[in-house]
Parts: structure tokens; sequence; C-alpha cells
């Protein structure tokens, strides 16, 4: 209920304010009674059958646990069937649940196979999903400016003479207060918001049983869908165009979906169903019985329609409830942007969990700051709702498209729903979004060509930076070895390289060496690298893998993994932590001894540890990392682990005189010095194996990996301890 109340406040501002310019944006002139009652209809039939019923029973059952949006559906479809590679870091932390094929009905598994085998089918599902969250993200730059800018014009009412550049000031400095309050976060925000959008929509519903007793009931009969379609059959091409209007009555209900992150699935369908649908209604049919009284009212039918003595307080709240509007569209952008930078289709960038409680909550401040300035030149360049309606109901509709046609495919790969159901529903919503999108279409000319064009940027950029991204993991993979088939025990007792790596003898460097470790199985290639170029390495030294959890924080109990390798001395160390943990630090050298101290006296206490080589299932490296991924998921309890390459040169056996060694090489390892060892990866673009088109687009990547990767002086280690190790990866 909690989360209910917070999602008042955030998601709903912008469908519920939608009553502020719906008919001004449908009619041109003093609607006929007819068109009126068509005109409200379709208002109606929309928003129960497009939000209520698509959105809020069907479509929000699709989530990717927790996560809504396109980009979640995709993800979703991901886990029950092979059509994307995952980032070999996260791989093992992936949860799979593809059905075998008995399991399915030979239909629903033919459309698996099909998405599985068609490359085009492949590119077109994963083309759909990033478009479908640049348009919210486009339309994330439109709907503050289309929503203050609704509310300020309000004023004209009582001030007809206010002029363009006073509304679109005062719309500005609205506006750029809004972003400035987002890094006190959603729950903060939402609970702050929410009694402005209940006090709105609470106006909307009051008033429009105001002005349905008082000037025309008979507007009820657009209940029927009959008006709906003879609205559309009576005026032909025109009634068409004019669904261009009609739609922005449901601008917003992609933030229903794109913000479930932040919520949840039965907060969103309580406010919805008990609260936010009942009082749209009443507000539109309010407005359509004074209309019919009124004609000339639908030019601002909200506040044309407000009864006596109720002008300035609906002036006061309507300003409010617009500035709420935005945060729907900015919070989706948030949670949309987290979604991307988590599937590696965008640069990682600073992100802010705001919630300790609702770990979904997210800000986001480079694009806090963007969303900023691009709102307030929109705003500035179109100056008025009606320039910004054309170009906003593209975005929205398209949006909903797209999402009909993944969640039929989601309904028969997930769900295994029968296809004829699927079908039929599907051809529903499919006709209904079709015929409002070929009619926002019809308004490219006059504005919308701007959103789907900064769309298909975006798009263009979360592409492109993904199948770079996949290059360079093909491009890593290639050649990572185990450490048994780099390192070897010589004739004479002592460590030396392998012959496919030159043979040479290691020396022995004083210290304890800390390198780290991106992948968390196999050789890490720093260390690969480091023996490549010195044929040495620490007393001691440390393969450590930092795993990022999705919660807050993660216990000191649960927080640490320590395993033996082949190579005596020679420790993988897993951290775990959650997004509000600080792990990398000043003092990570004393955190990682006193680990690897209290692990190594743990071992002799395993029976695990005791004796021979390792064979069967455990003979991969990658069932380690596995198996605690399965620990990461369900219940971290794994501490202290026999790695699959341990014993192969090591000692025979974890007896207390072994135990004591290693305890006193690592503490003179440690006392003498501590040193991180950080790869330094550059990527090379191999001219002669690229087409120009490739070099082009895997070009451009690699300027903006160089650009946009974490710099090393942000790692909050003592610099005089770091060492960079550099190499190249050819792609």
């Amino acid at each position: 209920m909690w989360l209910a109340y917070q999602s008042t406040g955030v998601i709903y501002g912008d469908i519920g304010t939608s009553p502020l310019y719906v008919y001004s944006s449908t009619f041109t002139s003093n609607p006929s009674y007819d068109d009126l009652l068509g005109a409200l209809s379709l208002i109606i039939w929309s928003i129960t059958l497009i939000v209520t019923v698509k959105y809020v029973f069907i479509v929000l059952c699709a989530d990717d646990e927790g996560e809504g949006g396109t980009f979640a559906m995709y993800s979703l479809m991901a886990r029950y069937s092979n059509i994307s590679s995952h980032d070999p870091k996260t791989k093992n932390m992936v949860k799979l649940e593809r059905y075998i094929s008995t399991d399915m009905n030979s239909s629903n598994k033919n459309v698996r196979s099909f998405l599985e085998r068609s490359i085009v089918c492949r590119a077109l599902l994963k083309a759909l999903a990033v478009l479908g969250v640049s348009l919210i993200l486009a339309d994330g730059i439109l709907t503050p400016a289309q929503s203050v800018l609704g509310a300020i014009q309000g004023l004209t009412v009582v001030k007809p003479d206010i002029s363009t550049g006073t509304i679109v000031g005062i719309s500005c400095a609205i506006l750029i207060l809004l972003f400035l309050v987002q890094p006190l976060g959603i729950a903060k925000i939402g609970s702050t918001f929410a009694p402005i959008v209940i006090i709105w929509l609470i106006f909307n519903f009051t008033f429009g049983i105001y002005n349905l007793v008082k000037f025309d009931y008979t507007v009820l009969k657009a209940f029927s869908p009959y008006f709906a379609g003879h609205f559309l059959v009576r005026n032909k091409t025109t009634g068409w165009i004019q669904l261009g209007g009609i739609l922005l009555a449901f601008t917003g209900v992609e933030a229903l979906f794109a913000d479930l992150g932040a919520f949840s699935k039965r907060a969103i369908q309580i406010s919805w169903l008990c609260l936010v649908y009942p009082c749209l209604l009443l507000g539109y049919i309010g407005q359509a019985a004074y209309i019919s009284h009124d004609p000339s009212a639908y030019s601002n039918p909200f506040f044309n329609t407000v009864p006596p003595g109720m002008f300035y307080p609906s002036l006061v709240i309507s300003i409010l409830a617009a500035i709420v509007a935005s945060q729907a569209i900015i919070t989706s952008t948030f949670q949309l942007l987290s979604q991307v930078m988590k599937m590696s289709y965008f640069p990682q960038i600073n992100m802010v969990y705001t919630s300790e409680i609702f770990h979904g909550q997210v800000y986001i401040p480079m694009a806090n700051w963007l969303l900023m300035i691009g709102t307030v030149v929109v705003t500035a360049v179109y100056n008025n709702t009606t320039r910004l309606g054309h170009a906003y109901g593209v975005c929205v509709i398209l949006v909903t498209f797209i999402t009909t046609n993944m969640i039929a495919l989601v309904a028969l790969v997930v769900w295994r729903l029968n296809w004829l159901l699927v079908f039929s529903v599907w051809l529903v919503f499919a006709t209904l979004d079709g015929l409002f999108l070929t009619s926002a279409l019809t308004k490219l000319p006059d504005g919308a060509w701007f959103t789907l064009l900064l769309a298909v940027i975006l798009a263009s950029i979360f592409t492109l930076w993904r199948y770079g991204k996949e290059k360079q993991w093909q491009a890593e993979g290639r050649g990572r070895a185990r450490l048994h088939n780099v390192v070897a025990k010589g004739s004479n007792g002592k460590l030396r390289l392998t012959g496919d790596f030159g043979g040479g003898e290691i020396t022995t460097i004083k210290g304890l060496g800390i390198f780290f470790d991106k992948a968390g199985d196999m050789v890490p290639t720093v260390y690969e690298e480091f023996l490549r170029k010195f044929e040495a390495q620490q007393e001691v030294h440390v393969f450590l893998h930092l795993r990022a959890l999705s919660k807050p924080h993660v216990s000191d109990e649960d927080r640490y993994t320590v395993s033996r390798t082949s190579i005596p001395n020679c420790y993988r160390l897993t951290i775990r932590h959650g997004y509000n943990d600080r792990v990398i630090s000043a003092d990570l050298g004393k955190v990682v001894y006193h680990e690897l101290r209290r692990a190594i006296v743990k071992m002799s206490e395993l029976p695990a540890f005791s004796a021979a080589p390792s064979s069967g299932k455990a003979s991969h490296p990658e069932s380690v990392a596995e198996s605690t991924a399965v620990a990461d998921s369900v219940n971290p309890t794994l501490r202290v682990t026999a790695s699959p390459e341990t014993s192969a040169i090591d000692e025979v056996q974890m007896n207390d005189t072994a135990i004591d060694r290693r305890i006193a090489t690592l503490d003179s390892a440690y006392q003498k010095q501590v040193v991180y060892i950080v790869g330094k990866e550059e990527l090379r673009l191999l001219v002669e194996k690229n087409n120009i088109f490739k070099r082009m687009i895997l070009g451009t990547y690699i300027w903006l990996r160089q650009n946009t990767r974490t710099k090393i002086s942000q790692m909050e280690i003592p610099v005089e301890k770091l060492v960079e190790v550099g190499f190249v990866k050819e792609i």
C-alpha cells in the first residue's frame, strides 16, 4: 500500500494531466454534439482497453525479475530462449529458465525455434527492444515540456494578453527546479508528490460529477462503443486524423510498465484501479458535458469547465500536478537506462541507488542534467502544447505498438499460452494501436520527426555499443588459458612458464600482489600479461574478483569466498558487494590479507582440501563460478572452496606444517609490501579483416570506450602501490 501511494506521485502525473489538453488537441473548431460523443467514447474505450486491460492486467505480468519496459521483455525472452549472448563477467549469474521441448506445445516450440534459428528475427527483436527504450527516452525530453506548458497556459484564461515569452520563461524555471530535486530520490519525491496528484485527481472526479449533473448527463451514452465507431465512419479521414489528439488521453501509459522496477505490479494495479482510472473517466465525461453546453470551451477544456470559485485553486493544483507529470518519464528514464547498462548496451555511468528498502529505485546524475537541458531547449523552441502534441504522440503510440508485439511473443514462449488465444488478443490490440499509430504518423512533418530522429540516434548508439561489446568479448575470450597451461613446476622444483609462454623460469618478487580479475575464472589476463613481460611473480598473489549483487549491502559473513589454485601461495578471492557497499578503498590490501589468513586456517579444517587432484565435473574452473553464482542468487553460504585446479603442483596435503608455512609466507609478504596490479586493455581494429562499414562502427566504439571507461585515478587505492599492465586485444 505504501508503494501504491508512492506510485501515485510518480507514475500518474503524466497520464493524469492529459485532461488539460486532449479536447483542444483533438478539435480545431467548435465540435458538434455527435463528434463530442464520438471523441468521448474513443477516450473512454482507449483508456479502458489500452491502459487497463492491456497494460495493467497483461503487460505488467511480463516483468524481468521486477523490471519493466520493452528491454525487460527482451531480457525475459532471452532467459527462456537462446536469442542473445551474455557478458562473460555475469554469464554464470544469469538465471536461465528455458523449457525443454517436451514441456511445450508444438506451435509454441516452433515459434521459439524459429526465433533462435533466424538471424533476421533475432536482430529484429533486439532492434524493437532498443527502439522501444529509445522512444521513451526521447519522450523524456518532450513530456516535461508538454505538461508544464499545458498548466502555465491556463494563465491565459484570466490574463489573455500574457505573452508567449512569459509562459515559456515560467515553464523553464519550473522545469529546472524539478530536475534540481531529483537527487532526493524516488521515495522522497513520490511521497511528496502523491498528495498533489491525489488532490488533482479528486478535482477531476468532483468537477466531472458537477458538470455531468449540471449541464448534460446524456453524454454518458458515450460508454457505448457504437459512438466511437460511428465517429470514425461518419468523419472518415478527418476522424482518423483526429485520433492523434485522442491518443494524448493515454500518454504516460508506458510509464506504468517502465517504472515497474521502482514499485511493484500489485502497487500499480491498486493505485490505477482504485483511484486514477475512475477519476480520469469522470474528468473527461464532465468536460464533455460542459462542452456540449458551450462548444467553444474545447479550446481550454479543463480551465473552462471548472465550477465557479474553483479556478484559482485549480490553477495552483494543475501547475503542481504538471510538475509531477514530468516525474513519471524522468523516473522511467533512470529505470530504463539502468537496464540498458546492465545488458551492456551503454557505457557504465554513475548510478545512485536512492532507497535501502526498494532496490529498484535509482538516480542517474548525467541523464538528469542532459534531460534538463533538452527539455528547456524543447520548451523554448515549441512554446505551445498543440505543436508539442504533434511531436509527442508518435513516441507513445509507437512504444505501445512495439509492446503489443513483444508481449505476444512472451505469451507464446514464456507463458506457453495457446496460439489461438494469443493471436486473438494480439489482433484486437494491434488493430487499435495501428489506427492510432497511422494517425500519429501523419504529423511527422509538424514536429513528430524530431522525436523519431532522436529515438533513432539513441537506438543507434545503444546498438553500436552492444555490437562493439560483443566483438570485445570475443577478442577477450580468444586464447584464454588455465593456470596449469601457463605455469608448471620444473625439474629443479622451481616454477617456470610452459612452452607456449616461453618456458622461462619464474623469479619471485617480495610482497603480496593483488591482481584485479575481471572475469573471475581461468587465468586473469592481467596476470598472464605480467608473467609474459617480467617472468616473475610475488611471494603471495591473489586473483581478486568483485561481484556486484542487486541489493544495497552484503553482510561480512556472506561477502568473501576464497579458493586455492594450482600455484603455491596463489589464491582466488571473490568479494560480493551491494550497490551501496564501498569495496575499493585505501585499506583494501589489509582486508585481503585478513581474509586470506582466515581462509588458510579454515582450509585445514576442510577434508575437501586434503588430497588429490580434482577430476570429473569439477575439472572445469567454470563450475566453481557457476556454483558461486547459484550461492549468490539463493543464499550465499560458500566461504572457502577448493578450486578445481588445486593440487596439480601444490602441496599434497594441507597438514599443520603446510598451514603454518602458508601463514608465515603470507604474513611476511604482507609486511614487505602490497602491490595492486591492474590491466589496461587497449582494443586495436584489424583493418584487413573488417570491411569499411565494420571499421566505421568498431572505430566509433573504440573511441567511445576510450572516452567513457572508468579511470584508474577514480579507484581509491594508493597510487604509489599501483601497477598498470598494458596489453592489446584485436577486434
